[in-house]
């Protein structure tokens, strides 16, 4: 398991590359064929990215 982050900017970087991940799933999503499955995994990214927002909210304190 990985230590965690506790710099800043590397709780930045962090975020911004999961965003950026996220939205070329979603970009590569084509809505006419997206299944509830797509939809659903997109929601648990979204999940994952507000948890570990909180995590390092909660780690500055």
């Amino acid at each position: 398991m990985s230590k965690p982050i506790t710099d800043k900017k590397q709780q930045v970087t962090y975020l911004k590359e999961r965003l950026e991940i996220f939205l070329e799933v979603l970009d590569a999503l084509d809505p006419e064929t997206a299944e509830l499955e797509d939809i659903d995994r997109l929601i648990q990214m979204m999940d994952d990215l507000e948890d570990k927002m909180e995590q390092f909210n909660a780690r500055e304190q």
